[in-house]
């Protein structure tokens, strides 16, 4: 599982917000979690399958926001009590 990292601009409410992460869920039918915070300028989701950088920026783009970046890492699943770990 990978968690993907998409910077975005020109976020400026939860509206905004909401409809960054209805495109990215269009974009990428197997999206989990997606979540959009516009104060960092991006948005987050997981993913089991390869995501293309350029149907989610085409996405984002569609939708009148600035692209700006996308990023990939493992994801690892956290326990109920993993504090600290």
């Amino acid at each position: 599982m990978k968690k993907i990292t998409v910077g975005v601009d020109g976020m400026m409410c939860s509206m905004c917000k909401a409809h960054i992460c209805e495109a990215i869920r269009k974009a990428v039918p197997g999206a989990k979690k997606v979540s959009a915070s516009r104060v960092k300028k991006e948005a987050t989701f997981l993913s089991e399958e390869a995501v293309s950088e350029e149907t989610v920026a085409n996405a984002i783009k569609e939708t009148g926001y600035d692209f700006l970046s996308i990023s990939s890492e493992e994801y690892k699943k956290k326990g109920l009590f993993s504090f600290g770990k």
